[in-house]
């Protein structure tokens, strides 16, 4: 079974996270976490990429500390870090949304 490493908080820099969301696919995954009211899997975005190159996008996402995934039966689920991402960079996921 497939587990994933995800950075403590502390360690999640301004520099990897704005490197995480300079590439339109991986905001526009990030965005979908955020209005979405569940974790999702990969398979339910709709990303006009190769498997691999959605697996890499979900992979810097981690690295950078914007995403936790979790496994659930074959799934892999993935949830925005809201209230670590709020502490660490206050008014951030405000700013990704839009607002």
């Amino acid at each position: 079974m497939k587990e994933y490493r995800h950075p403590s908080i502390d360690d999640v820099s301004l520099e990897n996270v704005m490197h995480a969301l300079s590439d339109p696919c991986r905001l526009a995954i990030v965005r979908s976490l955020r209005q979405s009211d569940h974790a999702m899997a990969c398979n339910e975005f709709d990303l006009d990429v190769a498997k691999a190159t959605g697996s890499h996008h979900f992979e810097v996402l981690r690295n950078a500390g914007l995403i936790e995934t979790r496994i659930e039966g074959t799934k892999g689920l993935s949830r925005i870090r809201e209230e670590d991402l709020e502490k660490r960079f206050p008014g951030l996921l405000r700013l990704i949304d839009g607002e």
